[in-house]
């Protein structure tokens, strides 16, 4: 079985994360300045079989699509483009960075942990992919 990645886009940093070949624990990969974005998938899937993107899809309260969701429609087609042959799958990604911020407090990380905005982009990627996961066991 081949991986799943996970990418939390953003417009200056992109958070990843991948599963392991069964697809049963999403880990954090790194984060990747976006504008580097479709480079470093590149050179990851030459080593690495990925089955799917899981791309974070942005939302309001009201179910309405957030501000940021035109770049990522933008990245989307680049995506498609690049990488024809690997569907991409879209999750909905509201609150993964104030889950992922609470995650970095309840691990004991420092106030000054806290502050790295990269590891927050990997964390939120980390949630948005294993709740990608717990759906498609359900």
């Amino acid at each position: 079985m081949a991986r799943l990645l996970a990418i939390d886009y953003g417009t200056k940093r992109t958070g990843i994360a991948i599963t392991d070949e069964l697809q049963i624990i999403a880990s954090g990969l790194k984060t990747v300045e976006t504008k580097e974005l479709i480079a470093f998938l590149k050179e990851y899937t030459s080593t690495e079989d990925v089955e799917a993107f899981v791309l974070g899809e942005p939302k309001q309260l009201n179910n309405e699509p957030s501000e940021s969701e035109l770049a990522i429609k933008a990245f989307l087609k680049a995506l498609e483009y690049n990488f024809p042959k690997i569907p991409v799958i879209r999750v909905d990604e509201r609150f993964t960075s104030k889950m992922a911020f609470q995650t970095m407090i309840d691990s004991g990380l420092s106030k000054k942990q806290r502050r790295n905005k990269a590891l927050i982009d990997e964390i939120s990627a980390t949630i948005i992919l294993q709740s990608y996961l717990y759906s498609k066991s359900s």
